[in-house]
C-alpha cells in the first residue's frame, strides 16, 4: 500500500496512490454537499492531488468577491479552509494505515484507551526518530485516534482537528503528530496520531473513573489544580489570540502529561472565531449540556467570550470536585452554575463547596479569589466576563499567594 509522506514528515515521499486528502472546508455543512461528488471522484480516481477541490472552489467563487460578498460565499470559504488544512498538512506525518495497525498491534482491545461518539483511541508505537512504526512495547508512545466516519460532519470534525493542531503549537496544546486518510476495503479510515499523555484527563481525576481503575491513586491536589487551570488558561488565552474559538472546552478535553501539564484537545468542533466584540454568526448549536454558554444555546452565536463561560464552569467542577450536570442530585442542584453560582461571591459561601478531598491545602484569600475568577467568567452577559489572558493573570497570582493554607 503506498505511502503518502509530505515534505513536512521526518521521511518524505512521492507516493500518493493510496492515500487521498479531503480539501473541502471543515466548518460549513453547504460546501459539504457542493464538493461531497467532486471529492468523490477524486478518491475513486485514486488521486491525491489536495489541489483538485480547492482549484474548483476558487474558481467558483471568484464572482462573488469581486462583488464584495465574500464574508457570505461559503467557497470562499471553503477555499481558506482548504489553504489552512493543506498547509497543516504539509506540518505532519502522513501514515498509511497498514503503519498504524502495526503501531497499535492491529488495533487490539488490550491497547484501547478510550471510546465515545468520535470512535476510539488507542496506545500506539513509533520510532523517536523516523516515527516508523514499532511493535508495541517498543519506541515512543503514541495516541492513535480512530475516526468513526458515519457522516460529512465528522469528516469535518476530522479536517478541522487536523487544521488546527497542524497549525498551531503551544506548550498547553496536545501536539498532533501525523495523520492517515486511506481507503481501505472501500471503507474511509481517518486516524490521527498525537503525542500520549500518561496522566489521562481532568475529567478521570475530578470525577472517579482514574480511582475507581486504581484505587492507590491520590485525588488531585489544590497546588496540582491550580496548575493545571493556569496551564489550561494559558492555552486558552493562545488559541483566542490567534482567533480560534475552542466550542468545546471541557474536562475530558483537558489531558494531563507525566508532570500534570493541561495539554487542551478536542478541536473538532472548534473554528475560526471574531476579533473581541463581534460575532461570527449563528452556527449550529452543537456543545456539552452544563458547559455551553447562554448566549450561545438562546441564540448560536458564538464569541470568545463563550468559551471563557466553558472555562467557568470546568474552573468550578474543579473546585467542587463535581460534575457540570447530575441527574442523581436533587432538582434543585442538577445544575452546579445554577446551583452554586450564587454562592461563589458570598463571604462564607466558597468554603462550603470546596472539595472535601482538598481540604486544609488552601488559604482562605486563595480561595476567595479563585471563586471571584470563577464567578466572572460565569457572567450572564459576555461582555462582563474577562478575557483568557485575564484569567490567566488572576490564576497565577493566586499561585503566588504565600499565605499558610487554613
Amino acid at each position: 500500500m503506498g505511502n503518502c509522506l509530505r515534505s513536512g514528515s521526518p521521511t518524505a515521499s512521492n507516493d500518493h496512490h493510496h492515500c487521498s486528502i479531503p480539501t473541502f472546508a471543515y466548518g460549513s455543512s453547504t460546501v459539504y454537499s457542493a464538493a461531497e461528488s467532486r471529492f468523490s471522484e477524486t478518491v475513486s480516481d485514486g488521486n491525491s492531488d489536495s489541489n483538485t477541490v480547492y482549484t474548483s472552489a476558487k474558481s467558483h467563487s471568484s464572482e462573488t468577491v469581486a462583488k464584495g460578498n465574500e464574508g457570505r460565499n461559503p467557497f470562499v470559504q471553503n477555499a481558506r479552509a482548504a489553504v489552512g488544512l493543506n498547509e497543516a498538512l504539509s506540518n505532519l506525518k502522513a501514515f498509511t494505515f497498514g503503519q498504524l495497525k502495526t503501531a497499535t498491534g492491529n488495533f487490539k482491545k488490550q491497547n484501547l484507551l478510550g471510546e465515545g461518539g468520535f470512535g476510539k483511541v488507542f496506545n500506539g508505537w513509533i520510532d523517536e526518530r523516523t516515527f516508523a512504526p514499532s511493535k508495541p512495547g517498543s519506541g515512543m508512545v503514541v495516541a492513535v485516534k480512530k475516526m468513526k466516519l458515519q457522516s460529512l460532519d465528522q469528516l469535518g470534525e476530522w479536517e478541522s482537528e487536523v487544521s488546527f493542531f497542524g497549525s498551531l503549537s503551544h506548550p498547553n496544546l496536545i501536539k498532533l503528530l501525523g495523520f492517515c486518510s486511506e481507503n481501505v476495503k472501500k471503507t474511509r479510515e481517518l486516524l490521527l496520531v498525537y503525542e500520549f499523555t500518561p496522566n489521562g484527563s481532568l475529567a478521570d481525576h475530578l470525577f472517579t473513573s482514574l480511582f475507581m481503575k486504581n484505587p492507590a491513586t491520590e485525588p488531585l491536589s489544590w497546588n496540582l489544580r491550580l496548575k493545571i487551570a493556569i496551564g489550561a488558561a494559558r492555552g486558552m488565552a493562545f488559541l483566542h489570540m490567534s482567533q480560534v474559538i475552542h466550542k468545546a472546552f471541557i474536562p475530558s478535553n483537558i489531558l494531563l502529561d507525566g508532570n500534570y501539564n493541561a495539554k487542551i484537545s478536542g478541536f473538532g468542533l472548534a473554528r475560526e472565531g471574531p476579533t473581541e466584540g463581534h460575532s461570527p454568526g449563528t452556527t449550529r448549536v452543537i456543545g456539552t449540556n452544563g458547559y455551553a454558554a447562554p448566549e450561545y444555546i438562546a441564540t448560536g452565536r458564538l464569541y470568545v467570550k463563550s468559551d471563557v463561560y466553558c472555562f467557568g464552569v470546568v474552573l468550578l467542577e474543579m473546585m467542587t470536585g463535581l460534575r457540570a450536570i447530575d441527574i442523581k442530585r436533587p432538582d434543585r442542584q442538577k445544575y452546579l452554575v445554577d446551583w452554586l453560582k450564587p454562592i461563589l461571591t458570598n463571604t462564607e459561601g466558597p468554603k462550603d463547596i470546596m472539595d472535601v478531598r482538598m481540604k486544609g491545602q488552601y488559604s482562605s484569600e486563595a480561595m476567595s479569589r479563585a471563586a471571584q475568577i470563577t464567578s466572572r467568567c460565569l457572567e450572564q452577559d459576555p461582555s462582563s466576563r474577562p478575557s483568557m489572558d485575564e484569567v490567566s493573570q488572576a490564576l497565577e497570582q493566586i499561585e503566588s499567594i504565600k499565605e499558610r493554607p487554613q
